[in-house]
């Protein structure tokens, strides 16, 4: 994030969606070259830093979702999941009713070593190895652009939303979209409902996830 971040911020104005995966790609693996052997970041990917990003260009008017972030645009949602991700959680939601039904407490499934996830786990490490083929991450290698969503937008007024992957549902107010996420919380804290999730939340924290919240106006 901290490298993607420091890109961005020196990147020209007129950049354009293909020229931000090359430059945001160079960053990253110049980073490998300083600190980590590049050999073995291509044959390990889960070892790869590793980030989605989403960029609204002002000067080109088009949004850039490269990996599993979401955006309203006037209201209408949109969206550039992974693949597979949605069989990972019915994965880890079938062991979490097999352990409920065999008398495991919720609260010892809410702890920081989730043993459901953990069966999960060695599936999520083999779809990994699709990371820039199949989806598209930020992570050193070269982006497959065709994975990387492009909205572009006319010359009338929108109101923009921009989210992490880490908010069940987005509205337009960052108050109703924290609601929301409390709410799941408190009624579906394994997240193996209407919403299933590849985490639950973990005893003490307020989210499954990270998450990322802004609006603006163009």
């Amino acid at each position: 994030m901290l490298l993607l971040s420091h890109y961005i911020r020196k990147m020209p104005a007129d950049t354009t969606c293909h020229q931000f995966c090359v430059g945001a790609t160079k960053a990253i693996r110049l980073h490998y070259l300083w600190r980590f052997p590049v050999k073995r970041m291509k044959e390990h990917p889960e070892e790869r830093l590793c980030a989605s990003v989403i960029i609204y260009s002002r000067l080109r008017r088009e949004v850039w979702m490269v990996g599993d972030c979401q955006c309203l645009i006037g209201g209408e949602y949109f969206d550039n999941p992974k693949p597979y991700e949605q069989e990972l959680a019915e994965m880890r939601v079938a062991k979490v009713r097999e352990l409920l039904a065999q008398g495991v407490p919720q609260k010892d499934l809410l702890k920081q070593k989730d043993p459901a996830r953990e069966v999960m786990i060695p599936s999520m490490l083999e779809v990994m190895q699709n990371q820039n083929v199949t989806y598209a991450v930020v992570d050193g290698f070269p982006i497959p652009e065709s994975k990387v969503r492009v909205l572009p937008l006319d010359f009338q007024k929108w109101q923009i939303v921009f989210a992490s992957d880490g908010y069940p549902k987005i509205t337009d107010t960052l108050e109703e979209t924290e609601q929301l996420l409390d709410y799941q919380r408190q009624t579906d804290p394994l997240n193996i409902g209407t919403f299933k999730a590849t985490k639950a939340f973990v005893e003490g924290n307020n989210s499954f996830d990270d998450r990322t919240y802004i609006r603006f106006e163009v």
